[in-house]
């Protein structure tokens, strides 16, 4: 049962998160995926924020103000500046299951995550535990499927980037002292494989005027036979 503030906005963060990674599911535009990844990220944020508060710990802070800058700001600034705005207004996502199936499919995995981690974290006496944990894997899942599901270039890259928050949102339950280096470490790298896909992503729009994974897979050399 959950005792302090902190904790009930924890719980009421994690409950926005699921929603927010069901709602990237369901999104069919690119815009809208990278707006609901922008809310997630914000709800990561706010979590790390009010565990802060209630710890006394300047490592939960510090994640808080590294995720805003990383993810709410540098991410969505770097991906609209590499690709034109048409891309995000019109762009559908072309993907392998229909939406009410993939639906389906994410709540199966919230359940499976809930059956995983539920023997583990029931022995814990750590309430934050007990939600991060399940609601952090169902984030890693639920990211991995966008992942598979999806054709398109930039919503598989937000996919990875979806199931690296549910590990974020799991980790800080976890391990809340991270030590600030590796923090920022792994933002940078976030960032600059961002840089690195969009790049790519722009240019492959404009020399074949897609970014569909199937299609470009299908662009590969043919073997030369030698006589």
């Amino acid at each position: 049962m959950l005792t302090s503030v902190p904790e009930a906005l924890n719980a009421f963060s994690a409950g926005l998160i699921l929603i927010s990674a069901f709602a990237m599911v369901a999104t069919r535009q690119v815009r809208g995926v990278l707006r609901f990844f922008v809310y997630q990220s914000l709800l990561l944020s706010l979590s790390s924020f009010v565990l802060g508060y209630g710890t006394h710990s300047i490592h939960l802070w510090a994640l808080g103000v590294i995720t805003i800058a990383a993810k709410v700001v540098a991410i969505p600034f770097v991906l609209r500046r590499l690709l034109p705005g048409d891309f995000y207004e019109r762009r559908e996502i072309s993907q392998a299951v229909n939406i009410p199936s993939s639906l389906l499919l994410a709540l199966l995995l919230t359940l499976v995550s809930e059956f995983i981690t539920g023997p583990v974290v029931s022995a814990a006496h750590d309430s934050v535990l007990r939600v991060n944990v399940p609601v952090g894997l169902a984030g890693v899942l639920i990211g991995a499927y966008s992942l598979v599901a999806r054709r398109e270039a930039i919503p598989q890259l937000i996919g990875i980037l979806a199931m690296e928050n549910g590990a974020f949102f799991a980790g800080i339950s976890i391990a809340p002292e991270l030590p600030l280096i590796a923090e920022l470490a792994v933002a940078v790298d976030v960032v600059l494989i961002v840089v690195v896909v969009g790049l790519l992503t722009r240019s492959i729009q404009q020399t074949l005027g897609t970014t569909e994974a199937a299609a470009l897979s299908e662009l590969k050399e043919e073997p030369v036979e030698w006589h």
